[in-house]
């Protein structure tokens, strides 16, 4: 049953909602300022009645309006001019461009090269174009030009992860730049070009044509026919009068004659607005806290989001690579494990433990699809000795897999998720330290690292699984009970048994479909309840209550770990503060270590994702929209002692401060920190709302204004997406920090009514009458009720 109102009545019923501005979303004045239709866009978005907008999207149906192209940007006009001039032959341009196009390394931690690409010289003073993925994360780079001359990177000038963009610096002067071309100009089935460095085959060029313009990951992208190669990422992609258009890229490749390129326009926000970072500080991103973890045989150990991964060969025997953990196991008996995730069940990682330090250990790890207990005594492998090796009903191929050793005065236990799978009286090694490994080239992901005198089981009980099996055993058809020779029975069935099968086999996907979605929405009723409970603290924990956000859409998040994250950029910024440091040389420290040298900045390629709402991914990828910035440049000027308050100014949240005896000043986290008075953010609100600043814009807001905005900002952007299930989570969050919410409460009925929970939205329809907020039009509601009472439970 679906509830038919026209959208004017939802109107209506949500009227006067748009008058709390404090829920305004941060937009972004850089994008605003460069397109008309996007600061209207926003404009009408912020005017309108939400719960009008629900309503032709829920009530409606499938065909409703849901805020699609919202925040599009309109076509650029073809700009008037003289004709083209005639096309170069593709040798031409390959001569024309040749001193532009430069190779990109980046080494190992044996100092070797690891990767190699190529980029193009986009400035004379040194700047050079090329792919995210190229540089390396957190790697030493140096880029070879024409001539053959290396030059080690100085500086990461700017970058987009997402966006697969980085410009890197180089000191030399006197380059030959290469134009940007206008992307929209390049038609399908324009001829192009491109120049890379496949295989190592330096400046390698190859012609092809534009096929179209397909979206990847939420990113439009230009389609090519043309073979695309290792090392040909990062190349330019010309037309054929030498302008680039298109930046290469190994990651979207289909097929080998299919490749993709970045539009070159998505590489003009980072010239535009850089945010670099030192190669000192690059060096820096995603190591491992030196004083938990020391690695030992090469290969790459990353911490991002609260999980260690590692990729690359080791340069031991057999690709080996550990990372031991800084501290000591417990003594006698104690518990080890950990969660492994395998990028290819051919490769091996795991547990180690009785490490001493050098090559001497113990494994338990996956491989090849088995499981395998060895013991290490030297560097290859005529000193490893496999005890013991099994393949397991209960491991998960392509799956999480718990991994746990039980070690005691007789020897040890080895689980996988719970099952016992070998058990050894071995004494060859003493005990020493414990943690992960991995062998060959093996990609590898790892969370939940724990040590302990006795850990708990991963999975829950026999008794457990039985409770909750029979409270979703309706969710699916029944089964019956399986014959004795499965098989010969189900031959005499003939054909239509096959078809009976498969409406089995269906019936059992549906099923596996449903309970997925439950446990997703019990996980987010975790995740509000835990917000409710944070919001109604006091004071609010802010940084946790916002971690809380990020979980809704991440219930695996690890909350500690980020809280840690963050005490750990805390304790660097306290470092480098002075002796002595008055507040306006302790504002100037966090400015300068955040900012310059860490190189947090505003995503202006990605405005609009929703990783730039999550705290946690805020401080990994140093990057953010205002209000998430601000939050993480609050919490840490409070570890300085520094007063900071939010202040919710429409369209782009800023940080409030007030020296002591001086002027209140605003501060601009998204770009830089740069400190604005009041004619400043009187100008940037101008051009961002084309409105004059009045003095209540300037209010500071509450902790839980902030959460109702940051969640918010994630409504807005599913709103957008059509993406009812999250727009649920959203609205109950926003119930969850703030109950009285009238405009919210109608909001979540329509969603709930679209998703079918019918229950869900008679009980907000009952809670608006029996409250009857001053903005609802509780007549409307009535008549929700009455239409939702007529179709039936």
């Amino acid at each position: 049953m679906n509830v038919g109102h026209d959208g004017r009545e939802f109107m209506l019923m949500a009227r006067g909602a748009m008058a709390r501005g404090q829920a305004g979303g941060s937009g972004s004045p850089e994008k605003q300022r460069r397109d008309p239709s996007v600061t209207r866009s926003m404009r009408r978005f912020m005017r309108r009645s939400v719960g009008l907008l629900l309503a032709t999207g829920l009530a409606l149906g499938p065909s409703g309006l849901f805020l699609r192209g919202a925040f599009a940007v309109d076509p650029a006009p073809a700009a008037p001019g003289a004709a083209e001039p005639a096309p170069e032959s593709v040798e031409a341009i390959a001569k024309r461009v040749r001193d532009s196009i430069v190779t990109i390394r980046f080494s190992g931690r044996g100092g070797g090269d690891q990767g190699l690409g190529t980029g193009f010289v986009i400035a004379a003073d040194g700047l050079i174009a090329t792919n995210y993925h190229v540089i390396g994360e957190a790697r030493p780079v140096s880029v070879e030009l024409s001539d053959g001359s290396r030059h080690d990177v100085t500086a990461i000038h700017a970058s987009d992860r997402a966006a697969d963009l980085a410009i890197v610096r180089i000191a030399k002067q006197g380059l030959a730049p290469l134009s940007l071309g206008v992307p929209e100009t390049l038609l399908d089935g324009a001829e192009v070009v491109a120049v890379g460095n496949p295989h190592g085959l330096e400046r390698s060029v190859v012609a092809g044509r534009v096929s179209g313009r397909r979206e990847i990951d939420g990113r439009s992208m230009i389609q090519l026919a043309i073979p695309i190669e290792p090392g040909n990422s990062g190349g330019p992609l010309l037309d054929r009068q030498g302008k680039v258009h298109g930046i290469l890229t190994m990651k979207s490749l289909v097929t080998p004659f299919l490749g993709f390129a970045v539009g070159v326009d998505q590489l003009q926000p980072l010239i535009d607005r850089p945010n670099p970072i030192s190669i000192d500080r690059w060096l820096t991103i995603g190591t491992l806290d030196a004083k938990e973890w020391t690695t030992l045989g090469g290969a790459r150990w990353r911490q991002r989001a609260g999980r260690i991964a590692v990729e690359g060969v080791g340069t031991g025997f057999g690709g080996r690579s550990l990372c031991l953990a800084g501290a000591a196991p417990p003594p006698l008996p104690y518990d080890l494990a950990v969660w492994v995730k395998l990028d290819d069940e051919a490769g091996a990682a795991g547990l180690v433990f009785g490490a001493d330090g050098g090559d001497r250990h113990y494994g338990f790890y996956p491989t090849a699809g088995k499981l395998r207990l060895t013991r290490f005594d030297g560097p290859d492998v005529l000193s490893w000795k496999i005890l013991e090796e099994a393949a397991s009903p209960d491991y998960l191929p392509g799956q999480w897999n718990h991994l746990r050793v039980r070690r005691t005065l007789d020897g040890f236990s080895c689980f996988v998720n719970d099952a016992k799978v070998f058990e050894s009286t071995d004494k060859g090694l003493g005990e020493g330290s414990v943690g992960l490994a991995k062998f060959r080239d093996t990609k590898a992901e790892f969370r939940g690292f724990a040590v302990g005198a006795e850990l708990p089981q991963a999975r829950p009980p026999a008794e457990q699984l039985a409770r909750v099996a029979g409270l979703v055993h309706d969710l699916g058809a029944t089964s019956a009970a399986a014959p004795a020779d499965l098989v010969a029975a189900l031959i005499t069935e003939g054909s239509s048994g096959d078809a009976a099968l498969a409406a089995r086999a269906d019936a059992l996907d549906r099923e596996a479909k449903r309970v997925r979605e439950l446990m997703a929405q019990v996980q987010a009723k975790r995740t509000v309840e835990a917000l409710a409970k944070e919001a109604a603290a006091e004071p609010i924990d802010l940084f946790g209550a916002a971690l809380l956000v990020a979980a809704l859409d991440n219930p695996d998040l690890d909350l500690a770990g980020s809280k840690h994250d963050l005490d750990r950029l805390a304790a660097e910024v306290v470092a480098a503060v002075p002796a002595g440091a008055d507040d306006a040389a302790k504002l100037a420290t966090l400015n300068r270590v955040l900012f310059t040298e860490l190189g947090f900045h505003g995503s202006r390629g990605d405005y609009y994702n929703r990783s730039n709402s999550y705290v946690n991914e805020v401080l990994d990828d140093r990057e953010g929209i205002p209000i998430t910035l601000a939050l993480v440049y609050m919490e840490l000027a409070k570890r300085l002692g520094l007063a900071m308050e939010g202040v919710g100014l429409p369209g782009h949240f800023l940080v409030g401060h007030a020296p002591a005896g001086a002027e209140p000043r605003w501060i601009d986290v998204f770009d830089g920190a740069a400190i604005l008075d009041r004619d400043g953010v009187a100008k940037l609100y101008r051009d961002l709302q084309g409105r004059e600043l009045t003095d209540d814009l300037l209010a500071t807001v509450s902790a839980k204004a902030i959460l109702v905005r940051m969640i918010n900002n994630l409504l807005s952007i599913a709103t957008r997406e059509d993406d009812a299930p999250a727009m649920h989570r959203y609205l109950d969050a926003m119930l969850a920090v703030d109950p009285d919410a009238g405009r919210e409460r109608v909001m979540r009925m329509l969603v709930a009514n679209r998703l079918g929970r019918k229950d869900a939205a008679r009980a907000d329809a009952l809670w608006l009458l029996e409250r009857a907020p001053d903005d609802i039009d509780l007549a409307a509601v009535h008549r929700f009720l009455e239409a939702l009472d007529q179709g039936g439970r």
